[in-house]
């Protein structure tokens, strides 16, 4: 992977972690640590090219419909 893909994907992640925690009204470390141990991060690393490409209101569903079916 490129440098700057990586920076890419890294900055994609970090503004999920703020986009879910804001929409949530949570903190950053909070939702960095549930997606951490939910496999989130590598999720959205993995499908980086799909969804960078889409609408907060679908990122977001996506993510927790990852979320509730790793709960499960």
């Amino acid at each position: 992977m490129s440098d700057a893909l990586f920076e890419k994907k890294a900055e994609f992640i970090s503004w999920c972690i703020e986009l879910y925690a804001s929409t949530n009204m949570l903190n950053g470390r909070d939702i960095a640590n549930l997606f951490a141990d939910k496999n989130v991060l590598d999720f959205l690393g993995e499908h980086y090219e799909i969804l960078h490409t889409q609408g907060k209101s679908y990122i977001l569903a996506t993510i927790e419909d990852f979320i509730k079916t790793r709960a499960n």
